[in-house]
């Protein structure tokens, strides 16, 4: 069946101008244009309501990007998100105010310094699909017919050509900032094999305009990264050659220096060198193992059923530490459940700040255990522990510690920052803890302790509310609503997105449908659900998750679980493991 067309379009909207809104829903679904294609996939309901869903498909003969950036999936990655920029900076130029309302807004789902699988842009072998939003223009609440023609007929094309097409960009431009994607996805995959944690580049640009701008900040008085000699490791990426810069060995890594000298920076950028950044963000050559996890303190947080005891073995009117759950968790719990949950998920790197740490949950000095016994203290500070969870389970940490010296006597690396200038000062900081010993009681036991599996209800996660069956809805980044519940995830650094958050929620139904339906007699655990969300995004990728949606946007595994864990109404089911978490 042939399509219409664009004047077809055009003289329909001529037709419905001064019509009520609703009857934007009498237009075709699809339209073939000279270059692309336009369908319609959600009509809004009023010129107040979120913007209309559309999707254009443009073939890859027409657009003429070379075959060879798309075969790499690397490569593709980076093309994708190049394209979903170029989209978001035109789609602000041609947006105009036409009307009531959200009228004449061209909007893609907005961005952040990371490189994502997004929706926005999708290879679908043979053609891109692109998914964005436009406010269908109204005069009140009638439709504005011209104005829709100007958004609909003129401006969508200019921004296919603007955007969409090989033509209208430098390729050279375009080839580099896909070789970046895979030099930084080629870093990444090294550090096993080169026995490290974390890779900074020399010359990384790590601090950022300020904590809510995660532009590089832009001064002639930023110090580019430089490795200190004991540290620098060299690195091959297929574009780049040779790359020097600090590589951070596995174990325990504290990291020193005075207030405002570029510690917590430091921290923040190897926090974020999960992710791949684009080209000119400064934090190219920043990489960290994948399951990384950033551990803070958080206040309030809900519990559900962690087991806590390597680090709090009692609490008042004998409340479990084996099975602990709280509305309203104090911050050594909320660090305590923190790291659990991170093991939990697999994660092999913990990053701390003490900024944002328990200090109780840090350290208890010498003074403070002769004051009070251990017999009166539950918690087991993280410094007993730290060795076991390295020696035991294989997890390193790296901590940002700038009021307590004892950390030294169970560091393996110290790198102190001094104006931005990076040290190796390990040696010093041993000799200094052998000449000025702590002399504190170690309190860690014999080993790290169990790590319990937790088995999710299903019934526990309903997304329903009032009469819809399914309500998910995104504040932000930060605020997730999944059906009666809101999920504060304020505390979770490492998320970057809103369009993550939204994903998540989708993943969280998608857990809902996948306990319902598990028919076997062997009950899933949180690992478990981790596993078949990962399986999903990996074999049909992000857009599975929905079929319209132009504002989804990959998470890990990690992310997941912390959404899933600060579910208020979640409920468990646990069974005790070994000490060494293989029960």
């Amino acid at each position: 069946m042939t399509l219409p067309d664009r004047q077809q379009l055009q003289q329909r909207l001529i037709s419905l101008d001064g019509a009520p809104y609703p009857a934007y829903r009498d237009l075709e679904k699809t339209y073939d244009f000279p270059q692309f294609e336009l369908t319609f996939t959600r009509f809004q309901s009023d010129p107040f309501a979120s913007p209309s869903s559309i999707t254009l498909k443009i073939p890859h003969t027409v657009s003429q990007f070379p075959d060879s950036l798309r075969k790499s999936p690397a490569q593709c990655l980076g093309l994708r998100d190049y394209l979903a920029r170029c989209l978001s900076r035109e789609a602000a130029k041609l947006s105009q105010h036409l009307g009531s309302g959200n009228s004449g807004r061209i909007q893609v789902a907005k961005l952040g310094q990371e490189v994502l699988d997004r929706t926005v842009v999708l290879d679908q072998g043979d053609q891109w699909e692109v998914r964005l939003t436009v406010g269908l223009p109204a005069k009140g609440r009638r439709i504005d017919g011209r104005s829709a023609v100007t958004v609909l007929c003129e401006q969508l094309p200019q921004l296919v050509e603007r955007c969409l097409l090989s033509s209208a960009h430098d390729l050279a431009a375009v080839i580099a900032y896909c070789q970046s994607v895979e030099d930084a996805i080629a870093l990444r995959q090294q550090l096993t094999e080169k026995g490290l944690v974390a890779f900074v580049a020399d010359g990384s640009l790590l601090p950022r305009r300020s904590g809510v701008d995660p532009r590089p900040l832009e001064a002639q008085s930023v110090v580019p990264f430089q490795s200190p000699p004991s540290l620098q490791v060299t690195l091959t990426c297929p574009h780049r050659g040779d790359v020097t810069g600090m590589g951070i060995p596995p174990g325990i890594t504290v990291i020193v220096g005075g207030g405002y000298h570029g510690k917590s920076t430091l921290l923040t950028a190897i926090a974020l060198g999960v992710y791949d950044h684009p080209l000119g963000d400064g934090r190219e050559g920043v990489v960290t193992v994948a399951t990384a996890a950033k551990i803070r303190a958080e206040d309030g947080r809900s519990i559900a059923g962690v087991d806590i005891s390597p680090f709090i073995n009692h609490l008042p009117q004998g409340k479990s530490t084996q099975n602990f759950s709280s509305q309203n968790a104090s911050g050594s719990t909320s660090q305590a459940a923190n790291i659990m949950e991170a093991l939990e998920a697999d994660s092999k790197l913990l990053l701390l700040d003490e900024d944002t740490c328990a200090t109780n949950f840090l350290i208890r000095d010498r003074r403070m255990q002769q004051l009070i016994p251990q017999t009166q203290e539950p918690i087991t500070p993280l410094i007993d522990k730290i060795r076991q969870l390295y020696r035991e389970k294989g997890v390193s940490s790296i901590l940002v510690m700038g009021g307590s010296g004892d950390y030294f006597e169970v560091a393996d690396t110290v790198i102190a920052l001094n104006n931005y200038e990076v040290q190796d000062v390990t040696d010093d900081a041993k000799a200094i803890a052998k000449q000025y010993p702590s002399q504190r009681q170690w309190q860690g036991g014999d080993q790290f302790g169990a790590i319990s599996q937790r088995f999710p209800l299903g019934e526990c996660l309903d997304p329903s509310r009032g009469k819809k069956a399914v309500s998910i809805k995104v504040r932000s980044c930060e605020q997730l609503s999944f059906g009666e519940t809101d999920i504060d995830l304020a505390a979770i650094e490492q998320l970057v997105e809103a369009n993550q958050t939204r994903a998540i929620g989708l993943a969280l139904l998608n857990i809902q449908q996948t306990l319902r339906q598990n028919s076997t007699d062997q009950p899933l655990t949180i690992a478990d659900l981790l596993t078949v969300i990962e399986q999903k995004l990996q074999t049909e990728g992000i857009g599975s998750f929905s079929s319209q949606a132009g504002d989804l946007a990959q998470f890990r595994p990690l992310e997941l679980a912390t959404a899933l864990n600060r579910l208020r109404s979640l409920q468990v089911k646990t069974v005790s493991a070994s000490p060494l978490g293989h029960g």
